[in-house]
C-alpha cells in the first residue's frame, strides 16, 4: 500500500530538517519546501526528498508544491507577513484537497498579545481549524532548548551562562523532540485530529539547572551571568539574527520573567504521541557542546572572548523605528500572556482537563 505523499515546509529549518528524515526513515514520499535551492537543501534531497523551491505567501507556488500531496507539517516563516502567507496556504491546501495540516505555532498565542508573530499565530491556529474537510493538529512548545543554548560558546570559552529572565523556569524541549511529535500525527491524523500537543522536556529548570547541565555537557565550571536585555539585544544583532525575531523576542522575555512557560509544564506530550520520553537538557547541550564552533580551542575561545568584548560597544536593534516602518498593527490594549484572560482559559483549562484525564488513566491502570 502506498503510503500518502506529505509537505514539510521550512524544511531546511531546525525542525522542519528533522521532520524531513523522520519521515523518509519511515518511508514517506517527502515534498521539502524551502525558500532557495543551496546546501541544506542540497542535503534534503540527497536523503530522497522532493525539493519545491516557494515562498510562503506566494499563492500559484504554493499551490504547485501541495501538487499530490495529502498531509503537510505547516512550520511558518518568522516574519512580519506570515498571516499573509497563512491564508495562501489555506486557499492552496483547500484547491488540492489536503486531508490534514499539522501546524507548528506558539505556547505563547494569543489575540491581544504586544508581539505580531505571536497574534498572528493564534488567527492562523483558528483559520486551519475552521477549514472544512482538512484535519488540523497543533503543536504548540514554549522556548525551544535552542533558545537557550545558542550562547553554549559563551559557556564552553568563558565559562558563563547568559540568563535574562529572572527567577522563572521552563521545562525545554529539543527541535528533535517537536519534530517527532509533528511526524507522529502526520503518521495518524485518525488520533491526532483535532488534538493540541505541547512538548517540554521532562523537567522544570531555572537558571542555575541550566547552567549546572550545561557545564557537565561542556566539561567545566559555568556560571550564571544575569545579563540586561538591551546587551542580550546588541549580541543577538551582532550575531546576524533578524530583527523580524527579535521584534517579538523583546516580550517574549518579559512573558518568561512572568512564569508563562512554567504553566502547565512539564506535559508528557512527547511520550504520549511518540512512545519516547522526552530528551532531558543535559543530552540535549551535549550535542550542542560536540559542534566544531564550541570545541575548546584557542581558535574558538579568541572568537567568543572578542565578541564578549565588543557586544556592548555594537549597535542594537532599532525596534521602536522598525515598527514605525512597517506600520505594523497594534492592541489598543495589549496583554502578555499571563495577563490574558483568553490565554488562561484556552491554556489553564486545557492542561487541566488533560491532567484529570490522566489522572483516571493511571487509576485505571492500577
Amino acid at each position: 500500500m502506498l503510503k500518502p505523499k506529505i509537505l514539510v515546509t521550512g524544511a531546511t529549518g531546525k525542525t522542519g530538517s528533522v521532520a524531513v528524515a523522520e519521515l523518509l526513515k519511515a518511508g514517506y514520499p517527502v515534498r521539502a519546501m524551502v525558500h532557495r535551492e543551496d546546501g541544506r537543501s542540497a542535503r534534503l534531497q540527497a536523503q530522497g526528498a522532493e525539493i519545491a523551491v516557494a515562498d510562503m505567501s506566494d499563492v500559484e507556488r504554493v499551490a504547485d508544491a501541495l501538487t499530490d500531496v495529502q498531509r503537510a507539517y505547516y512550520c511558518p516563516p518568522s516574519d512580519p507577513y506570515m498571516i499573509q502567507g497563512a491564508v495562501a496556504f489555506a486557499v492552496a491546501a483547500r484547491e488540492s484537497r489536503l486531508e490534514h495540516i499539522v501546524g507548528l505555532t506558539q505556547w505563547l498565542s494569543s489575540p491581544s498579545h504586544p508581539a505580531l508573530m505571536t497574534r498572528q499565530h493564534w488567527l492562523v491556529d483558528r483559520l486551519f481549524s475552521m477549514m472544512p474537510r482538512v484535519a488540523h493538529t497543533i503543536v504548540n512548545p514554549g522556548f525551544f532548548a535552542d533558545d537557550y543554548l545558542v550562547t553554549i560558546g559563551l559557556s564552553a570559552h568563558l565559562g558563563i551562562f547568559p540568563w535574562i529572565f529572572g527567577n522563572s523556569r521552563n521545562a525545554p524541549p529539543s527541535n528533535e523532540d517537536i519534530a517527532r511529535v509533528a511526524v507522529a500525527a502526520l503518521m495518524d491524523p485518525a488520533r491526532h485530529a483535532g488534538k493540541s500537543y505541547r512538548p517540554t522536556g521532562p523537567e522544570l529548570l531555572g537558571a542555575e539547572d541550566m547552567a549546572k547541565a550545561i557545564g557537565r555537557a561542556v566539561g567545566r565550571s559555568v556560571k550564571v551571568a544575569p545579563t540586561p536585555t538591551w546587551l542580550f539585544m546588541k549580541a543577538a544583532r551582532m550575531s546576524g539574527y533578524p530583527i523580524d525575531v527579535f521584534s517579538g523576542v523583546r516580550y517574549y522575555i518579559d512573558d518568561h520573567k512572568r512564569g508563562a512557560f512554567e504553566l502547565g509544564a512539564p506535559t508528557t506530550d512527547v511520550l504520549d504521541v511518540t512512545g519516547r520520553p522526552a530528551e532531558d537538557f543535559e543530552t540535549i547541550a551535549r550535542r550542542y557542546a560536540a559542534l566544531p564552533r564550541n570545541q575548546r580551542t584557542f581558535g574558538n575561545w579568541l572568537r567568543e572572548f572578542a565578541q564578549f568584548v565588543i557586544a556592548p560597544l555594537s549597535t542594537g536593534f532599532n525596534l521602536d523605528r522598525y515598527d514605525r516602518e512597517l506600520r505594523r498593527p497594534f492592541p489598543s490594549e495589549p496583554q502578555f500572556a499571563p495577563e490574558s484572560k483568553v490565554w488562561l482559559r484556552e491554556h489553564a483549562i486545557a492542561h487541566a482537563e488533560r491532567g484529570a484525564v490522566v489522572a483516571e488513566l493511571r487509576t485505571l491502570r492500577a
